[in-house]
């Protein structure tokens, strides 16, 4: 972590051959077919949301089950799945209570860099223990996962597309429809415009918004929005920024996104949401990271400020649906698309994504 850029000459992934354990109880091995790379594993390597190390990144992938271990009977070999990065217990309140991406120990195992069952299942050449990213570790020919962090999907769905549904459309679609319940007709700000930006730009437009604001600091994304349907785009670095957009929608817009992770852009997004309106932000800084604001406003204006994790998914009902609105051409998500790589490419793709010159990007096996 906090390796210097330009990541191209430090490098700070490794190609390495490691000893990877056999499937334990309740557990999948999986061969990974593609991954994509998000700013979650890149906030790992700036030291922005610090992890254990050693690790094995990528957690947006999908792949082929290859074999399984003892007590696993709902899913096949050969089975094609998408992973969740949250890994599910089913037992736990949040989960109990339908709020799966809220599980307490698929977050506990998630923060020691752990399988849901508990350990680590890679090791180096030292013998010395490997960390697990988000449960999945998808930058890797082969991973071994807890059965609850794969969802069974078509296998007619090519695999760089899939992957983009365990991360960027889960998450960006997601806090569209499931956390901030977007009305037909409603009004829409999106700030920071990556891979999960553009997803919920996606979701917006599926969903029925009746005005979609972009806003970014990369023109080149804004224009890449515009193309994707986005009705307006604005500069969020301008003075009037939050002017323009109060102006475009008679006061502020129903609903804000902010994914750019950083504490600038949420307050923006806070600003331009409109009275009564809800603010709803997937972004994440660095812990050290505070906004302030009034909350009078909360109470005078009734506003919302709220996170989303996860697009507050229930990945096993969601991913199979907006994989569906994906086949039947309302979900475009393969234009999200921007380069494939091979894993030895990894350090070059991290660069291009840490300059905004990617949306997303997929390493293929």
């Amino acid at each position: 972590m906090g390796t210097e850029r330009p990541y191209t000459n430090s490098k700070p992934l490794t190609i390495e051959e490691v000893e990877l354990h056999a499937p334990q109880r309740g557990e999948v091995l999986v061969k990974i077919k593609a991954a994509g790379l998000c700013h979650s594993d890149l906030s790992v390597i700036d030291g922005n949301r610090p992890r254990q190390m050693p690790m094995v990144l990528g957690h947006e992938a999908a792949g082929e089950v290859v074999e399984l271990g003892s007590n696993v009977h709902d899913i096949a070999v050969g089975d094609h799945v998408v992973f969740s990065f949250v890994p599910i217990c089913n037992h736990c309140m949040p989960c109990m209570t339908g709020r799966p991406a809220l599980c307490e120990n698929g977050a506990a195992a998630n923060n020691k860099g752990e399988l849901l069952g508990g350990g680590v299942r890679l090791q180096n050449k030292q013998q010395q223990p490997i960390h697990h990213h988000m449960g999945v570790s998808g930058f890797a020919e082969y991973t071994v996962v807890s059965r609850q962090s794969v969802v069974k999907i078509d296998p007619e769905l090519p695999f760089d597309i899939a992957a983009l549904f365990g991360c960027a459309v889960m998450t960006g679609v997601g806090a569209v429809i499931n956390t901030a319940k977007l009305m037909l007709g409603q009004t829409v700000l999106i700030t920071g415009m990556g891979g999960i930006g553009f997803a919920a730009l996606l979701g917006a437009l599926a969903g029925g918004a009746s005005k979609i604001i972009v806003a970014d600091v990369n023109k080149d994304k804004l224009a890449k929005a515009l193309e994707l349907g986005a009705h307006v785009a604005v500069d969020s670095s301008q003075a009037d920024a939050v002017e323009q957009v109060k102006d475009l929608t008679g006061g502020g817009v129903d609903i804000g996104f902010e994914f750019a992770g950083v504490v600038q852009a949420l307050e923006f997004t806070y600003n331009a949401t409109g009275r009564g309106g809800k603010t709803v932000t997937a972004g994440l800084p660095h812990p050290s990271k505070f906004m302030q604001f009034a909350p009078v406003k909360l109470v005078a204006e009734e506003r919302t400020l709220q996170g989303s994790y996860i697009g507050s998914c229930v990945p096993v009902r969601d991913i199979p649906a907006y994989i569906s609105l994906y086949q039947s051409g309302r979900l475009p998500v393969d234009k999200l698309m921007t380069h494939k790589l091979g894993l030895d490419d990894v350090n070059e793709g991290f660069e291009r994504l840490a300059k905004g010159e990617a949306i997303r990007q997929i390493i293929t096996f």
